[in-house]
């Protein structure tokens, strides 16, 4: 049984997908799997060098991932190639690590699990939900960015009710309360050891 874990940005998705690994639950973040599918030596990698030019990587041979956002953050065909290159790279990754997995259930994170049409290949999806506003104010904290680059990341992605109308469960995080966040873990672990139980 496939658990699909996702929520719009400095949700705290990490914190309950931790919770979650603490209980012996394995876990597959497609964030993981999508810079391991560019590590040096991948095909990934070869095939933006080929395309994009050696101005993609950084001295050490590795993905400049800066250098990368730039070009296709401007260029919206250069982003649709990426896309349509690391995609199913990414997909396959991320099942085949699924099928490995030895917990009773297994956790796919991934933010875009909506979005990517991810949601269809979950058992169940689990949604962390948090207000808008936390979500910025949340963020700002966490990463050296600024409201504009947030917003457009929220922009980006589906809404919170479209979130929401998807989800078999969700996750209360607007207390910012860990203790409420790990019992209400605790509680959908029980629910989710039964479901695959039966």
């Amino acid at each position: 049984m496939i658990i699909g874990l996702t929520g719009g940005i400095g949700s705290g998705k990490t914190t309950v997908a931790n919770y979650f690994a603490n209980l012996s639950i394995d876990i597959v973040d497609a964030d993981i799997v999508a810079r391991e599918v560019v590590e040096p030596g991948t095909m990934g990698l070869t095939k933006i060098t080929d395309h994009f030019g050696e101005q993609v990587l950084k001295t050490d041979g590795s993905l400049n991932r800066e250098k990368l956002r730039q070009i296709v953050f401007t260029d919206n065909s250069e982003k649709q190639w990426l896309n349509q290159l690391l995609h199913p790279l990414i997909r396959t990754e991320i099942f085949t690590q699924l099928s490995k997995a030895k917990s009773p259930y297994k956790l796919l994170v991934a933010p875009l699990l909506i979005e990517n049409g991810l949601d269809a290949q979950v058992d169940n999806v689990l949604v962390v939900d948090i207000t808008k506003e936390q979500q910025l104010e949340r963020t700002l904290k966490r990463d050296n960015s600024t409201p504009e680059v947030i917003n457009n990341i929220i922009s980006a992605q589906v809404s919170r009710e479209e979130r929401l109308a998807k989800a078999d469960d969700v996750i209360d995080n607007s207390s910012a309360n860990l203790t409420y966040v790990e019992q209400q873990v605790h509680k959908l672990h029980k629910k989710y050891l039964s479901l695959a139980a039966s």
